[in-house]
């Protein structure tokens, strides 16, 4: 197990939203289950997470539990092998035909558009 100082150096993701209930700003550690704060504006948004965070880290190293690391970037490739119908690999074919840009670029903007949606549901 780290120290809380080595914990507190590592790179955990912060998601900000803002409170559409209550005003101001929300923020989250995905890594870090039931870490969460909250501020007026963003600056104070952060700052009360970082205590937030540290308050977390404490607990969990006092109590003996499992402290997940950051999710970081360098374990994903960037590539994964997909099978689909040969019906729609012709309608993403033309369909990225028509917009002037590669297939995968195509599929690309698709993807990233509808998780943009899953997101903000």
């Amino acid at each position: 197990m780290r120290s809380l100082a080595e914990y507190m150096k590592l790179p955990y993701k912060m998601e900000v939203l803002p409170d559409v209930d209550e005003g101001g700003y929300i923020i989250s550690f995905p890594d870090l289950p039931g870490c969460i704060s909250c501020g007026e504006t963003v600056e104070e948004a952060i700052v009360n997470a970082v205590d937030a965070k540290k308050a977390w880290l404490e607990a969990a190293i006092e109590e003996g539990k499992v402290i997940n690391e950051p999710d970081r970037l360098e374990d994903y490739s960037g590539q994964f092998k997909l099978r689909i119908p040969k019906s729609l690999h012709k309608q993403l074919a033309e369909h990225s035909k028509k917009e002037g840009v590669s297939m995968n670029q195509y599929c690309v903007y698709l993807l990233s558009y509808n998780d943009a949606l899953y997101n903000c549901n």
